[in-house]
């Protein structure tokens, strides 16, 4: 089976098409009826990221590209032309994305419906065991997996994964650290800047990790690495949806699992602001009775 664009296009859209620019492996076509897509190379990823894409645009809340087209390694979806953010369109994605929270998951960790089993943050592999208690599934399956994995690739030394285990055990033994309990969100899964796309008057989503999960940790996820407009998203968001008292001591708490993930993929750059995180969670119970 040919993986030249123009063949994959076919196959994925029934049409032909051209490539109009190339990044890596991104492409954007020209389809033959008129339609721009981006032709993404995602092997094994690509169901994930359909599947999450159609979960996110289900409840009519923040919009995503439409998927002209998938199959197992190969991603066709709509061409978004990119627009300078404004307070208006960030207030508004605020408002967008406390709607889409809270539209709801089945459990913690659970993926799109009909999705596959093998989920994935970037390259990273993500599981969907699913929990009821978001303390303890957070730490068991969203920190303490991606610790091994980078203290296995010898990303972390000793006293780093101390500190972060610590900060697990901690989480799964003070659960009141994580604030008050909530229902499970659904999450676009890896929210920070350069997976928001301002276009027109909206800021759409792509590239999702979907799954079911705290709103807190999109939100911390968006202050990462600085989100354009973060004060007008925010003050949007609780304009629908108040966050519980104490939500920015808990922004490491949340940034743990995107940070331990970075450390998995890039090495030891990250491993400094991942067990800082993992400090603030350990900081955070000391405060908190």
């Amino acid at each position: 089976m040919s993986d030249e664009p123009a063949d994959v296009v076919r196959r994925l859209s029934g049409v032909d098409g051209t490539v109009l620019e190339a990044h890596g492996t991104v492409l954007r076509m020209r389809l033959a009826d008129g339609r721009i897509g981006v032709l993404k190379a995602a092997p094994g990823q690509a169901l994930a990221e359909a599947a999450g894409l159609r979960w996110l645009a289900e409840p009519g809340v923040v919009p995503v590209p439409d998927v002209f087209g998938h199959d197992e390694d190969w991603l066709l979806v709509e061409y978004l032309p990119g627009t300078r953010p404004g307070a208006a369109a960030a207030t508004r994605f605020g408002h967008d994305l406390a709607a889409l929270h809270s539209s709801g998951a089945p459990a913690f960790g659970a993926g799109p419906p009909g999705g596959p089993e093998q989920a994935w943050i970037g390259p990273a592999p993500m599981d969907t065991d699913a929990g009821d208690h978001w303390p303890s599934w957070y730490a068991e399956h969203r920190v303490l997996p991606y610790l091994r994995m980078a203290r296995d690739a010898g990303s972390l030394d000793t006293d780093e994964t101390h500190t972060v285990e610590a900060a697990a055990d901690t989480l799964r033994e003070r659960p009141a650290i994580a604030g008050p309990p909530v229902p499970p969100a659904r999450l676009h899964g890896d929210l920070w800047s350069g997976n928001v796309l301002w276009s027109g008057t909206r800021a759409w989503v792509i590239d999702p990790a979907a799954h079911g999960g705290h709103p807190e940790t999109d939100l911390a996820m968006l202050a990462l690495f600085g989100a354009p407009e973060l004060r007008a998203i925010l003050a949007g968001y609780q304009e629908v949806a108040p966050l519980a008292p104490g939500w920015p001591e808990r922004i490491g708490l949340h940034q743990l699992f995107p940070l331990l993930v970075h450390v998995v993929l890039f090495g030891g750059t990250y491993s400094g602001q991942a067990v800082a995180a993992a400090r603030s969670v350990l900081e955070l119970a000391d405060r908190i009775p």
